[in-house]
Formats: C-alpha cells, sequence, structure tokens
C-alpha cells in the first residue's frame, strides 16, 4: 500500500476439494483473473486429493498469478483457507467459492472498504443461481443462507455487521494475526454433513480480540453462486437448517449466547415472522408458493432449533469441540 488511501494488495483463496466442480474451478479463477481491481494472486487450496492437486498444477503451470497448494491441515474448509492464509502475500485475504464467480468490481469494492484502518474484514453479496433456471416456489428468500447466499433480512448498501459470510468475505492480515485463523472442527467437510458458522466465530473472536475492529458487508461487491440441484429440493433444506443448530450451539458454547446468537435474535423475531406474514398474504391472493415459503419457514426454525438443543446437549457432554490456532506464514508465504 502506498499511501493511506491507497488500495490494498488482496491475495484471493478459492478452496477446492472435487473434480466434480472442474468447470466450476476454473469459471471461478478466471473470474477473479479479470477484476477492474487486480488480485495481487490467487490461490487454490486442495482439500487432500492429489489427483485435483496434480491436474490443477498441469492447468495453471504457465501462470504466475495462480499457486496451486494442498491443504497442511485436517480435512476441510477451515484449515484450507487457513493454508491459503498462510501461504499469502496481499495485505487483505479474500475468499471465494469454488462454484461462485465474481462480478468485474468484485475486490474493488472489498478493497474500497479498507481506506479506514478500523476496518478488518469485509464481506459482499451472494446471488444464486438455481440450476433449475429458477427459484423453486417455496424457497423463502429469508433461509437464502441455506444454499450459501445473502438472505432477505441483511441491511442493503455498506454497513456495519456482527460477521461477514465466508463465501465472499475478506480480512485484512493484522485480524488473523490478532485472533488466529479459522477454527477446525466447524464448518464444511466436503460432502459431508453441512456445517458452517465458522466465519461468525472468526470475526466474533476478533472482535473480542480488537475491540476497536469495523467489520462491514459492502452489497456492492457481488458474487454469484451455483446452487446444484440437489439442494433445491426440501430435504436438503432441512438438513441444512439442522447442521446451521448444531454449528449455532458450538459457537455459543464458545463466544457465549449473548454474542453467538445477537443477530440470530433479530432475526428471528422480525424477519421470520415477516416472512411468513407475506407466504399467507400471497397464499390468500393465490400466488405460487406463497404457502409453501411461509411453511418452509416455520419448518426451517423448527429444524435448527431442534438442532441447536441437540448441539448445546452434545457440546455440554464434550462431544463436539473444535479448536483454534495461529495461523503461521507459510514458506514463500509472508505476514504484514
Amino acid at each position: 500500500m502506498s499511501g493511506p488511501d491507497a488500495s490494498p494488495a488482496v491475495s484471493v483463496v478459492i478452496c477446492v476439494y472435487t473434480e466434480d466442480r472442474w468447470e466450476d474451478i476454473l469459471a471461478a479463477v478466471s473470474s477473479v483473473r479479470a477484476q477492474s481491481h487486480p488480485a495481487r494472486e490467487t490461490l487454490l487450496v486442495v482439500d487432500h486429493n492429489p489427483a485435483l492437486r496434480d491436474r490443477l498444477l498441469k492447468e495453471y503451470e504457465e501462470r504466475q498469478d495462480v499457486r496451486v497448494l494442498a491443504n497442511a491441515g485436517p480435512r476441510g474448509l477451515s484449515a484450507g483457507r487457513n493454508t491459503g492464509i498462510a501461504a499469502s502475500h496481499g495485505e487483505v485475504v479474500a475468499f471465494l467459492d469454488d462454484d461462485a464467480v465474481a462480478e468485474r468490481d468484485w475486490l474493488r469494492h472489498l478493497a474500497e472498504g479498507y481506506t479506514d484502518p478500523r476496518v478488518m474484514a469485509v464481506g459482499g453479496r451472494t446471488l444464486p443461481i438455481w440450476s433449475s433456471g429458477r427459484r423453486p416456489d417455496w424457497f423463502p428468500e429469508e433461509f437464502d443462507w441455506v444454499v450459501g447466499c445473502t438472505y432477505r433480512g441483511l441491511p442493503p448498501g455498506r454497513v456495519r455487521v456482527r460477521n461477514v459470510l465466508g463465501g465472499n468475505a475478506s480480512f485484512r492480515r493484522e485480524a488473523f494475526d490478532a485472533a488466529g485463523g479459522f477454527a477446525t472442527g466447524i464448518g464444511r467437510d466436503g460432502d459431508k454433513r453441512p456445517l458452517g458458522c465458522e466465519e461468525t466465530e472468526l470475526c466474533i473472536r476478533l472482535s473480542r480480540a480488537r475491540p476497536d475492529a469495523v467489520l462491514l458487508i459492502d452489497d456492492r461487491a457481488v458474487i454469484h453462486h451455483r446452487v446444484p440441484e440437489t439442494r433445491e429440493h426440501f430435504g436438503y433444506f432441512r438438513t441444512r437448517a439442522y447442521a446451521e443448530g448444531l454449528s449455532k450451539a458450538l459457537v455459543a458454547r464458545s463466544v457465549g449466547a449473548d454474542k453467538g446468537l445477537e443477530s440470530e435474535r433479530r432475526y428471528a423475531t422480525r424477519v421470520l415472522p415477516a416472512g411468513v406474514a407475506r407466504g399467507l398474504r400471497d397464499a390468500v391472493l393465490a400466488r405460487p408458493g406463497g404457502a409453501g415459503r411461509a411453511g418452509a419457514i416455520v419448518a426451517g426454525v423448527l429444524t435448527a432449533a431442534g438442532g441447536y438443543v441437540v448441539g448445546t446437549v452434545r457440546a455440554r457432554r464434550g462431544g463436539a469441540t473444535f479448536s483454534v490456532t495461529p495461523v503461521e506464514p507459510a514458506e514463500g508465504g509472508a505476514h504484514g
């Protein structure tokens, strides 16, 4: 960074795990290489899949701005992200899902947020690309987090938030120096039960380590996230809602229910009741999917609550734990 108002250099980390997403991975990398604010580098972190790593090494062997790495920690998204952080050189580290593409000004809008030195994280807006070509009539926008997207109820514009959403997020490097990396034992692990909340836990931990830290979401920093056909069904919706409850219980156990459920209380008491009312109104007006959306919201709340109760019991019995370790610079990486 050349001056107080200059945009920071940004490293982009994309964690990958399966060759089934080969075309998506190539599209994600291409969208980063086409940014109006060029990334300093793109790091592809491969989660314990040597065949995929070899294929990517061959694909990008002539690209100096794309590096392919093996996850240096335990299997899962959190350790993969930590590997990317440790190997990166940018003043800011951004994360993009392997099945998403970024709009051309994505990095520019993320980087602009860091002109204020208090800002430690900036997230963006994630829009769904439905495999069927359109949103299922019954699927409520209030639950778009189920498919990794920005959901109805988040405030518009560039606003201060408790936590950013992991698939479209960035952090100042010193945030990891202050708070450590993403916690392992929580979050995604390939195609296993779709746990989450690792970015929520990190952001709360960061705010405790740096009480002056500002975390933002800028809805101009847009990515488009592919939703596979298997995730357009109510069975996945229910499974993901249950997993979210399990994850929230872990986070609340770690950071306390006051912080761990601060945003969720507003969501559950204001956003969701309004969504049910809209669905019932649409049903009365004979609009497609109104009753289904209202029912899905109620079912999602009850299922997530059930997961939270089960997760809380498990955490108290010591059956569910996660750990946080400092992110040390890897060979070829740089801190600060």
